[in-house]
């Protein structure tokens, strides 16, 4: 590779650099908050499978948020994954890699002084699902619950396949594509997520 062409090629990733929007100054600080957890497969093909799960909080999901994405499961599915790829909360992987973006964590504060954490995301659907049209590439949301206490562990449950459906107007129907939810044990949870 030539001068020239370094030159072009650093000149064009300054470009980008440029063009990319800032960061929020709370997520520049490190001020997000951050669950591990060890993933563990309950029943079919993943039985007995444990893999390192983790959720990266940038921001909660606001109120009026929530209401547009019950507004939209009104639409059907489509329309809640249009409204869903509208929000950015997080990252969440299972596994050692990337992961994909956590759209909704959604908080709710329990009687006995904990939180639950409510995790709705678009999953990754793979080129074999798509090529065969298997019957799970029909299952294209994630869902997981996420129980803390006050000093921030616990425990929660996890759906990598799951479909999304409104019952009774305001009531979220979650449908696992496996026979049971895959549990989340020894939850720790650190650092707090920025204020909106």
């Amino acid at each position: 590779m030539n001068k020239r062409t370094l030159f072009i090629l650093s000149v064009a990733l300054c470009c980008v650099a440029a063009l990319m929007p800032a960061r929020p100054a709370e997520a520049q600080r490190g001020n997000r908050q951050t669950i591990t957890a060890t993933m563990v497969g309950i029943g079919g093909r993943r039985a007995g499978v444990t893999l390192p799960f983790r959720l990266v909080i940038n921001n909660y999901t606001s109120p009026a948020e929530v209401s547009t994405l019950t507004s939209a499961m009104q639409g059907g599915e489509d329309d809640l994954l249009r409204a869903l790829d509208r929000l950015d909360a997080g990252r969440i992987s299972i596994g050692n890699n990337v992961g994909v973006t956590a759209n909704a964590v959604i908080p709710t504060q329990l009687a006995e002084g904990g939180t639950k954490l409510t995790v709705l995301y678009r999953r990754a659907v793979n080129i074999f699902e798509l090529r065969y049209g298997t019957r799970s590439s029909d299952y294209r949301f994630g869902y997981a619950e996420v129980f803390l206490d006050q000093r921030g562990r616990g425990e929660g449950t996890l759906i990598p396949a799951a479909r999304v459906r409104l019952r009774d107007g305001n009531t979220w129907e979650v449908e696992d594509f496996g026979v049971f939810p895959a549990r989340l044990m020894g939850v720790r949870s650190s650092g707090n997520v920025p204020a909106r």
